[in-house]
Order: structure tokens, then sequence, then C-alpha cells
């Protein structure tokens, strides 16, 4: 009963803080604030002196170190997915001390792609998104700017750890572990003290980026409480708990990433409603299989995994019931992108092709990770010898191009300048989309090869599916090559975009009131944003008193 005991220590755990979070944390009063704004800047001494504080400048921090972070995310899963068919490719580095093989390459991409660029870029742009959405400033601009830093500081350490775990006896995992909560720790009191000072209702887009980020720590809690962490279910629990961390990130971004830049208002607020509830009571299939990272990061004993008969078949079900949510989400995305013809009105608006991708996706290989899944769970293992290259390719897929969709769709708000070249733009997405989905697809192909080879008892080499892996790496270095197009097309912009200011056709909508219009609608979007009520506030763009002259709103 281990699983379904800590399952229900979480749920218990994360409906309390969402309450208390909602109607205001009796906790956070003059005094808590102040004390919290002092231990966020203040008493971090003279580093909090060296970073900007102006409106935007995190968010702005944090989104371009993420978009940088794909660079090398792309770069080490490339070098992985080619020492899986020529070892001996690198062989040259051993005269630095230093022998990589394809796992550990593989598991190191997926940790920086995680973390350093998925992780990076949803906490930047949830730094946007929740003050705009509650009508408010975020709480300290200095102290988030600042654990950017500390935040990359802590992806190298993941970096070394996933390639040497050990370094003069110490681990190196549990180094990183504490690196990060203590700037997750930081950003979580950021976003509850800019909750406490909105000014209206808060859409649900900004709390599941919220609930998001709590239930990290949240999941630990409840797995420690329930004496899970020393088990194998429970360090198996502790990685899907991840995947329902960034999964609630990803959704609240890219719902107000998909109304922002399209200037439709959500399609159903109830299909939102379903993927927030749906994501903390299922179990989210993103991820690897085992929970050896897990018990990595914790820096404790890995444990045998052994379900229970119960653990199987509350696991199964909740993996199951996960895909509820995900189709909630893809379709509540592609309707509301959708709404307005976006793209044949503006088919290069920033960030809408990577949007659109992540929601078309999202439904396919999230039912390929619920197969293996619950193939592993059941212990039948049939499929497991494709669930690194299906967690690559939802990585590649669906979580980078979400996360990064997002963010370009609201960094020329959060800067003040576009992107550099829409035309550079088109292309980083097509050599980064094709080359993931082309290349890791014919990867999982040479993958069903060698299980087929495996199942037959076959002893010669495969030289087949060696022959496909090299097509897949090759065909993945777009990959590369687009990401290096995304960041140099995003940092040049920074400071030769044009002003933000200066855009003509800005949307004519975002999820959160009122309702700016800036090009014609009809009466039917106004209503449909509200639900069909009449208090819709409708702002004049631009008036005239010459006699004759309508009133342009």
């Amino acid at each position: 009963m281990g699983l379904i005991t800590a399952m229900v220590t979480f749920w218990l755990i994360t409906l309390v803080v969402f309450i208390l979070v909602n109607r205001g944390i009796w906790v956070f009063t003059d005094v808590s604030k102040s004390m919290s704004l002092f231990m966020l800047e203040k008493a971090l001494g003279p580093p909090i002196d060296f970073v900007d504080g102006k409106k935007g400048s995190a968010s702005t921090t944090w989104i371009l170190q993420g978009t940088l972070w794909i660079i090398p995310a792309s770069l080490v899963t490339f070098c992985g997915l080619w020492l899986s068919h020529d070892p001996q490719a690198l062989h040259s580095l051993t005269a630095w001390g230093l022998n990589p093989v394809s796992t550990s390459l593989t598991t190191s991409g997926i940790l920086i792609a995680v973390y350093g660029s998925m992780g990076m870029l949803l906490i930047g742009s949830s730094m946007h998104i929740v003050p705009e959405l509650g009508a408010t400033s975020l709480a300290t601009e200095k102290n988030a700017t600042l654990m950017s830093f500390v935040w990359t500081l802590a992806v190298i350490v993941m970096f070394v750890g996933a390639n040497k775990p050990e370094i003069a006896g110490i681990s190196v995992m549990p180094i990183a572990t504490i690196l990060t909560n203590l700037v997750l720790l930081a950003v979580i009191v950021n976003m509850l003290l800019t909750a406490a000072s909105r000014t209206r209702k808060m859409p649900l887009p900004a709390w599941m980026m919220i609930i998001g980020m709590i239930s990290a720590p949240i999941s630990i809690l409840s797995l420690a409480l329930t004496g899970s962490l020393d088990s194998g279910s429970g360090q198996w629990l502790a990685t899907r708990f991840s995947g329902t961390t960034f999964f609630l990130m990803v959704s609240g971004a890219i719902l107000y990433g998909s109304s922002r830049g399209s200037g439709n208002p959500l399609w159903s607020r109830s299909l939102a409603a379903v993927t927030m509830a749906g994501a903390i009571i299922s179990i989210n299939p993103a991820g690897l299989i085992e929970g050896d990272i897990a018990s990595d990061f914790l820096g404790i004993e890995t444990a045998t995994f052994e379900p229970t008969r119960n653990d199987i078949v509350a696991g199964s079900f909740l993996l199951a019931l996960s895909l509820i949510p995900i189709i909630a989400l893809s379709a509540n995305v592609l309707a509301t992108m959708r709404g307005d013809d976006v793209f044949m009105e503006n088919p290069d608006s920033p960030g809408m092709p990577e949007i659109n991708l992540a929601a078309f996706m999202a439904v396919p290989v999230a039912i390929g990770g619920l197969f293996v899944h619950t193939d592993y769970i059941t212990g039948t293992n049939e499929l497991t010898g494709i669930h690194t290259s299906l967690v690559l390719l939802g990585l590649w897929v669906v979580f980078i191009p979400a996360s990064l969709g997002a963010a370009l769709s609201i960094f020329p708000e959060v800067s003040g300048r576009n992107m550099l070249s829409i035309n550079r733009s088109r292309w980083a997405f097509w050599l980064m989309a094709g080359g993931a989905f082309s290349g890791l697809v014919f990867t999982m192909m040479a993958d069903f090869s060698d299980m087929a080879l495996i199942e037959a008892a076959v002893e010669e080499e495969n030289s087949t599916a060696n022959r496909v892996r090299v097509l897949g790496s090759v065909l993945f270095y777009g990959t590369v090559i687009g990401s290096v197009y995304h960041s140099l097309n995003m940092i040049s912009g920074t400071f030769r975009g044009a002003l933000a200011s200066e855009e003509q056709n800005i949307s004519s909508t975002s999820i959160s009131s009122p309702y700016m219009l800036t090009k014609e609608t009809t009466v039917r979007k106004i209503l449909a944003q509200r639900e069909g009520k009449l208090d819709t506030v409708v702002v004049p763009e631009s008036s005239t008193e010459l006699p004759g002259s309508a009133t342009e709103i």
C-alpha cells in the first residue's frame, strides 16, 4: 500500500496548499511579507547589488539562459546517440582522463534539457505570467535574477555528476539537489508573495505554474512522511512526480502562450480545470522508467523495484488516467490557436509553431509512454528497450518546444524587443522539429530491431540497426543547428531587434481582463471570454471629436 498511501498524502497536502494560497495564506501578514522580502534581497548582502531590478529583467535573464542551455543539451544528446553505434568516437578524450559512454551522455543530455533549458524557460515565463495575470509586479526582480545564475551552476554540477558520480569520495548529485532546492525555495516564496499582492482573481494558467513549482517539494515530503523513499516503488514514484511538476508548468505556459500569441481567449476554461486537477490526481508517464535517477539526486541507496499487486493495479490505473488531462490540454491549446486562424493571418508569430507542435505531439507520445511504463510496472519488460528513445522524443518534440514556444510568445513583452529575424526563427523551428522527430524515430526503429533479435536469441551483431542509428544521429544534428539559430536569434534580438512598442499588430486579447481590442473581432468572441456575461470591459484604443467619425475600440 506504499504507492497508494504516498499518492493520497500528496493529494491532501497539495489540496491544502492550493486552498491556502488561493484564499490568502494567513502567515503572510505584513510582518512576514517584510521578513520574506528582506531574506530574498538584503540578507544576501553585496551580490544582490550586482543584478538589475527593473521590471522584466528576471524573466528575461531566465529565458535567455534557458535558451542558451538548449545548445549543450542538444549537443550532448547528439554525442550520446552517436556513441551508441560508435563507442570509440571520443576515445581521444581519455588523454584528459575522460571516458564518456553513450548511457552517461544521454542521461546528462536529458538532465541539461530538463533542468537547464526547459526548467529555466518555464520559471522565466512564470515570472511574467503570474504577475501579468494577477495585475501586479514580481515581488523581487533582483533576487529572481540572481537565483538564475545559481540554478545554472546547479545544472553544471548535474552534468558533472551524471558523468562522474563521485569526486574525491564526495557524491556530486546531492550537491546539485541542494543548489536547485535553494533556488526553487526562493522562487516559490517570490511567487507566493507576488500572488499575495494580486489585485484581481488569477486565471488557472497562473495557478498551474505556482502549484507546479510547489508540487516538487510536496512530492518528496509526501514520500518521506510515508517512508517510501527507501523503497523501489517510492523512488519510481519520485521520478513520476517530477513529470507532474513540469507538466503543470508546461500546461500553464502554453495555455497562456497560445492565447497571448493568437489573440484569442481560452477555448474552454473547464478543460483547463480538468488539466490541472487531472495532472495532480494521476501519475504522469513522462520521464525515465527507473527510479535510479531519484536515488542519485537524493543521495540514498538505490532500491530494487518490487511493487506489490496493489501498487501495480493503482499505478497502472493512475498512469492510464493521465491521458485525460493530456488530451484536455492538447484540445484546449489547438482550439484556442485556431479560433482566429492565427496560422493564416500571422504564421510567423513568435512561438506559435512550437506550441502547435507540442500540443499535436503530446497525445501520441503520452500513449507511447503509457504502454512503456505499464509494461515496466507489471514486470513484463517487453518494451523497456525503447524507453530512452521515447523519453528523448517526448522531450524534444513536446516539452522543449512547449516551453520554448511559450517563452518566445512573451519575450518581446518582457525584453522590449522582438526577435532579430523571423526567417531565422522559421528555419530554427524546422531544423529543431524535423531533426528531433526524424532522428529519434529512426533511433527508435533501431531499438525495435535490437529487441526483436534479442527475443529471437540471435547472437550476431545487428548491422542493420547500427546503420539506422547512424542515420538517426545524423538527422538529430539538425536539432543542434536549430538550437544555435534560436539562441543567436533571441540574443541578437535583445540588442538589435525591433522595439516591441513599435509593433503594429498587437494581440487582441489575452486570458485576463480587460478585453483589449486592437483589431477586428466579433461579439461572440468577446462574450466567450466571460462565458456570456455582459460586464466585459471594452477599452477604447482611440477616439475623435470629428462629426461622423466612429470611436475605435
